[in-house]
């Protein structure tokens, strides 16, 4: 098989910064001053987390869906990941408390307080459409690409869903569609998980699951750079390979006054 030679850029968790977002992707030229589509045939991938800890988790929404329409009549593309923070909104929309509903659920006041907890914003809900939501509930879990898999969350969890990438796609979107809380909560539970490729055993982790779901090298964002090498988030410049090269991380902790990081593979 072979490889598309088309530029490939990554970017994840823009946590409801939809201005930071679009500037960080102007400087790569893959957008212009209007935040359109200038990438010619690149392909853009985005990682998840595009709201809470932000002021406008919809705006990044909306920013990536326009995108995603527009790269393909230049022959680029893009394409989005599911992030834990886009389950833990639908769980939030779909059981959280009701406006004048009377005493919350158990379920309710749990998603509420998580929510709450992890930056969520009343405006993101509220402005939440169809359109929206049959967006989210789309977004695959895994993304392979070549010799690339990206993940949102640096988690053995994915595996919970199946062995194949095909399989834990399908078993997350159903999760996400049952209208069953507890798969719901477990779905947000599940890609909270995070360090599963740190530490001595950590390149042999990241070995087996590339085994496993194919791919020679692992992206994701999620955890912070900062997080798992005890850098300040301002004072990182670039992603971070580790576990003997074989995973890449890429958030650079943009709500904790990181960089934005916009990375060429």
């Amino acid at each position: 098989m072979s490889l598309d030679e088309r530029r490939r850029v990554v970017v994840s968790d823009p946590h409801g910064h939809p201005d930071e977002f679009a500037a960080a992707l102007r400087s790569t030229g893959l957008v212009d001053d209007n935040a359109d589509w200038a990438g010619d045939d690149a392909r853009l991938f985005v990682l998840g987390d595009f709201l809470d800890r932000g002021p406008d988790g919809i705006g990044v929404i909306d920013l990536v869906m326009r995108l995603e329409q527009q790269a393909g009549g230049s022959g680029g593309e893009v394409k989005a990941l599911l992030g834990n923070h886009e389950a833990l909104t639908l769980g939030m929309h779909e059981f959280g408390p009701r406006p004048g509903g009377g005493r919350p659920s158990r379920a309710a006041e749990i998603f509420d307080s998580s929510w709450r907890r992890n930056g969520g914003l009343a405006s993101d809900q509220e402005r939440l459409t169809a359109v929206h939501l049959e967006w989210l509930r789309s977004l695959p879990a895994i993304i392979p690409d070549d010799d690339v898999l990206f993940l949102h969350s640096d988690t053995l969890e994915y595996l919970s869903w199946g062995a194949t990438v095909d399989e834990i796609n399908t078993g997350v979107r159903a999760a996400l569609t049952s209208g069953d809380v507890e798969q719901a909560w477990l779905c947000w539970q599940r890609l909270t998980d995070r360090y599963a490729f740190m530490g001595p055993d950590g390149a042999a982790v990241a070995r087996d699951l590339l085994a496993t779901l194919g791919g020679s090298r692992i992206v994701h964002g999620h955890s912070i750079i900062g997080d798992l090498t005890g850098v300040p988030p301002p004072d990182v410049k670039e992603p971070w390979s580790y576990a003997e090269d074989l995973v890449l991380a890429i958030d650079g902790g943009l709500y904790a006054g990181g960089p934005l990081l916009v990375v060429e593979l």
